[in-house]
């Protein structure tokens, strides 16, 4: 018998992996459009945890600054065009947060803390969801016909595979078979079991990935190069879970929402893909140069 926690994470997942295949299949606006609510909500939850630990983080900043990187990103799906604009944006983002706190007067609490709060929750929401989209439109950004009507879907679809398998193999076996705490002042609920089975998933995914993607005209991936692009994802994933658990740590609280059903909210779940999505992006650029 499932749990009621497990029941809606299956719900979730049966849902919510089929949209976002299709809206990624689809890219352009569509992906652009979702990628930006996602950081919107997520830049709330963040700040939102921000505000917990003691701060007073400027949401009103904050929010829509998130979303406009990924749009950003969907204006011009390269990295270098939107990497020009996301910095003119953080620069504008720093200097209002900046004179917001400064306008205050000293009645801000940790004005500090509330300006590197906001910009920070930009980055980390807006500034790594936008890779999303440049990795979807990464063969014709870079000068490549997309010949493979599949390869910018295929592409993104690594990052998010080897990030789900391996959460998924971390999760079921910590549940079953952890017995020793992986890092437990920070998430004692995960264990070290667990944590193997994530980092011997994800390569495997990766490999696997490999027999798909070793054909893509522009990006191939082999399957030795998947596996060890998965590995160092595999790690990335979880080093993004266990810094999202040091931040609702020191907020106090056990999810960053209750948006979505088993899984908390935006951040919780897209807490591991928000390292892995940013360096899958630069992991496939290598990818070319290995075996």
């Amino acid at each position: 018998m499932m749990s009621a926690e497990l029941r809606a994470r299956v719900l979730v997942a049966a849902v919510g992996i089929p949209l976002a295949f299709l809206l990624i299949r689809l890219g352009g606006w569509y992906l652009a459009g979702l990628m930006a609510v996602a950081a919107a909500l997520a830049a709330k939850e963040f700040l939102d945890l921000a505000a917990a630990g003691g701060g007073r983080p400027l949401r009103w900043l904050g929010i829509p600054a998130a979303s406009a990187l990924v749009v950003l990103a969907g204006l011009e799906p390269g990295f270098a065009a939107w990497g020009d604009r996301a910095l003119a944006l953080l620069v504008v983002v720093g200097l209002a947060a900046s004179c917001s706190v400064t306008a205050a007067g000293g009645i801000d609490r940790a004005p500090l803390l509330s300006a590197a709060a906001t910009v920070s929750g930009v980055v980390y929401t807006g500034g790594t969801l936008s890779f999303v989209v440049l990795l979807r439109h990464l063969p014709e950004t870079q000068g490549a016909v997309a010949a493979h009507p599949w390869e910018g879907t295929l592409l993104v679809s690594l990052p998010l595979a080897v990030t789900w398998v391996g959460d998924t193999a971390a999760y079921f076996v910590g549940k079953r078979m952890g017995k020793r705490p992986l890092a437990p002042r920070v998430s004692p609920n995960k264990t070290i079991e667990g944590g193997v089975a994530g980092l011997i998933a994800a390569p495997a995914t990766g490999a696997l990935m490999g027999v798909f993607l070793q054909g893509l005209p522009n990006f191939p991936v082999s399957p030795l190069a998947g596996a060890a692009v998965g590995l160092v994802l595999g790690a990335g994933a979880q080093l993004g879970d266990l810094a999202e658990s040091v931040l609702k740590r020191e907020a106090g609280v056990k999810d960053s929402g209750a948006l979505l059903p088993g899984h908390g909210g935006v951040l919780d779940r897209f807490d591991a893909l928000f390292f892995t999505i940013p360096l899958g992006y630069g992991l496939i650029l290598l990818a070319r140069h290995l075996p």
